[in-house]
């Protein structure tokens, strides 16, 4: 087991290796210059050339890719990202900063989903209608296929502006996080009983669920008792995806309703280029996506035997 952790360990350092090396990558051939842009947004358009040089060398700008790329990855590792480019602050204290509300945020979609989708998916195995199921088992793919901004807004148009039972922005309380965390969940928990139902159904079918049925179980017994905890084991699977989608998804969910965020954050490091901002954002996602995997990675062959010894047996 100990040989099975290290080796999901080391994949996910290389994940966040990688996640890091991209975004430089990618921000590095953009053709614009971040220090010029900065110049343009604080002295009307003037850019006074001798600043930009100083600022070059301040930022490290003047040197080679290579070594550009091989100091800040040194001090990455030792969760320094530098300052940013946009105000001069540091990276780690803007992080600081925005990082507790899209938590809140993340946390409450991540509840809104699982319950969702479990609602959801428990609700199409315990009908016995079949017109009823078909209709319960068509709503996930609607739901995935359904873009979030356009949740967003019709969120927005009913419960705030139709009916003023939340706010429409800000980060003003609970109330104020019901609206975006909906519009973050209605598609991943669509997600989540998607492949909670396919492995329902499937499961419901075993011989199994059958004979504990033909000794007099009620559906809901069997589906409690049986069904539920071998068909929820794939599902776990999709945690890491959940993960991923809550914290891309805020970036735009935070910026239709106006909230202090990664999202607006992220937003404004783009608009100017602030590339120490963007590769902590990107690390610090990676870091949290991967802990996350890592964690399923070691609960599903604890949940299922015959995982653990199929996992143990390739880690050989």
């Amino acid at each position: 087991m100990l040989r099975y952790v290290t080796k999901r360990v080391a994949q996910a350092i290389i994940v966040v290796w990688a996640a890091y090396t991209l975004t430089f990558v990618i921000l590095y051939l953009l053709p614009s210059d971040p220090v010029s842009i900065m110049l343009n947004q604080s002295q009307d358009g003037h850019v006074d050339e001798a600043l930009a040089e100083r600022l070059r060398a301040e930022y490290g700008f003047d040197q080679s890719t290579l070594t550009q790329y091989a100091n800040l990855l040194g001090r990455a590792i030792q969760g320094d990202f530098g300052t940013s480019i946009a105000n001069g602050a540091r990276v780690s204290d803007l992080i600081a900063q925005v990082f507790p509300e899209t938590l809140k945020l993340a946390g409450l979609a991540f509840l809104f989903t699982i319950l969702g989708g479990t609602a959801l998916a428990v609700a199409s195995i315990a009908t016995a209608n079949k017109r009823l199921q078909q209709f319960l088992l068509a709503l996930p793919p609607l739901g995935v296929s359904v873009p979030g901004f356009w949740i967003g807004l019709i969120l927005l148009q009913v419960f705030s502006f139709t009916f003023p039972v939340f706010p429409a922005i800000g980060n003003d309380g609970f109330k104020s996080l019901v609206l975006p965390a909906l519009t973050l969940a209605i598609p991943l928990s669509a997600m989540v009983a998607q492949v909670l139902a396919d492995s329902l159904h499937s499961t419901w079918r075993e011989p199994y669920v059958e004979t504990a049925r033909a000794k007099g179980l009620t559906r809901w017994q069997a589906i409690t008792r049986h069904t539920f905890k071998n068909a929820a084991v794939p599902a776990l699977t999709i945690t890491g995806m959940l993960v991923g989608g809550l914290f891309a998804g805020s970036v735009v969910v935070e910026t239709v309703f106006s909230r202090a965020g990664f999202g607006r954050l992220v937003q404004t490091s783009v608009q100017a280029q602030d590339i120490p901002v963007i590769q902590g954002f990107v690390v610090l996602a990676a870091v949290i996506f991967v802990a996350v995997n890592l964690l399923v990675d070691v609960l599903y062959p604890l949940l299922d035997p015959r995982i653990r010894s199929a996992n143990l047996a390739l880690a050989a």
